[in-house]
């Protein structure tokens, strides 16, 4: 793009000529007849909240939900795994609802799990259910940057928290 100068009472100013289209159409996606900027911050957690998504598992649940999006044309925008949650920041297209995501994609992630890690299903008190029941979801407009860099940085963030309150103890 280029640049204009104007004389304002005896100040030159540069003005930088931008369309309403480059403000408001660039975080929008296109589809058949639909504009649309469905953005939405997803936590879920196994049941009980156990602290068992780290390693093989965590990396499994990683690549299963990746796998997942892809096939449901679902954009990944930040997706982070913790011990006791997953944090997912994704664009989801009008024609799929949170709750339809969800459920394809815990579904999808316990049935692998439950195959590639026979003794998960052997827990006590888990069954058949590897994630517990609710999700939480927030819709994601103008601070998307800064959900972005929360959703990435989590692990610090949380690693940090419980070095301060060990020190406390």
């Amino acid at each position: 793009m280029g640049s204009a100068n104007k004389a304002t009472h005896g100040k030159i100013r540069t003005v930088i000529p931008i369309t309403e289209k480059d403000l408001t159409m660039s975080r929008f996606k296109k589809a058949s007849h639909v504009l649309w900027c469905c953005q939405y911050h997803i936590v879920w957690t196994p049941k009980y909240r156990f602290r068992i998504l780290k390693n093989n598992v965590g990396r499994e649940v990683y690549k299963q939900i990746r796998i997942s999006c892809e096939q449901l044309e679902i954009e990944i925008v930040e997706l982070n795994v913790q011990l006791d949650h997953v944090h997912l920041l994704v664009k989801i297209p009008p024609k799929l609802s949170v709750s339809q995501v969800l459920g394809h994609l815990k579904g999808r992630t316990a049935i692998r799990l439950f195959n590639k890690f026979p003794y998960l299903r052997k827990k006590k008190l888990w069954g058949n259910h590897f994630w517990s029941r609710g999700y939480c979801v927030d819709t994601v407009g103008v601070n998307e940057e800064m959900i972005r860099k929360y959703v990435k940085y989590q692990e610090k963030h949380e690693h940090e928290d419980n070095q301060l309150s060990l020190k406390g103890m």
